[in-house]
């Protein structure tokens, strides 16, 4: 009799074991995180982490790190530009101005767009402002309607691009998204 309690003894103290090496393996992989390689970043894991305020603007070097996006992202980019989804944090330049004001998801790909179009960073914050102002206050920024206004100018340039320019091509506007919006970069 002594035997099968033995036996019952070990296949519990295996199937503990199982279920143990199971839960670890869940709780890990569900700790783990999702790194952005800034050098080659994925597009989609950026916004998922914007929206979810996960990303990490400071790397471990202690620097704002902005992603080294390509021509190639702009398009996916393009899809996040109306979106006024509130953010708690994003990577701006080394040497930036903040005025305060919300951080508007739409804006902020806007303004990555724009970095992307230039080849160097698009202004001192992530806020775009009317032509007429005066300074970086918050009295200057864009209204929701009017950052969804300049994204549907910045879709309309990305599509302009695709087709082939002729010398027939007069439009002072062709490679400037805000042209003529009234809306500027600080």
């Amino acid at each position: 009799m002594k035997q099968p309690y033995r036996l019952n003894r070990h296949l519990t103290a295996r199937w503990g074991l199982v279920a143990l090496l199971v839960c670890m393996a869940l709780l890990g992989s569900a700790c783990h995180e999702e790194m952005l390689d800034y050098n080659h970043p994925d597009a989609a894991l950026f916004v998922k982490q914007l929206k979810s305020g996960k990303y990490s603007v400071q790397g471990s070097d202690g620097v704002n790190h902005i992603p080294h996006f390509t021509m190639d992202d702009i398009e996916y980019l393009l899809e996040h530009a109306e979106d006024m989804t509130l953010i708690s944090s994003f990577p701006l330049a080394p040497v930036s101005y903040s005025a305060g004001g919300k951080l508007r998801l739409g804006e902020c790909i806007l303004w990555t767009i724009e970095t992307i179009r230039l080849g160097r960073f698009a202004s001192m914050g992530c806020k775009m402002v009317h032509t007429d102002a005066d300074n970086y206050e918050g009295i200057y920024f864009l209204s929701d309607a009017e950052v969804r206004d300049a994204a549907e100018r910045y879709r309309r340039w990305w599509e302009g691009r695709k087709l082939p320019r002729t010398m027939w091509t007069v439009d002072p506007c062709y490679d400037e998204p805000l042209c003529g919006s009234g809306y500027m970069w600080w």
